[in-house]
């Protein structure tokens, strides 16, 4: 279930703070961060985004 418009515009990556990109219609909801030497996903679990650096997955 993909998140709301207006949730998605406030949120951004703790780490670097560029946005996040919206892949919760996936097998495996996340949110991607887009920024250029990042690029974390973070989980998203009951529809609740865990924005933990620590529960991050590191790109491949």
């Amino acid at each position: 279930m993909p998140l709301e418009a207006g949730l998605l515009e406030i949120l951004a990556c703790p780490a670097c703070h560029a946005p996040l990109n919206d892949r919760t219609a996936a097998e495996n909801p996340e949110l991607i961060c887009t920024g250029t030497d990042c690029g974390l996903a973070y989980p998203v679990r009951d529809g609740i985004p865990v924005l933990l650096v620590d529960e991050a997955r590191r790109p491949a």
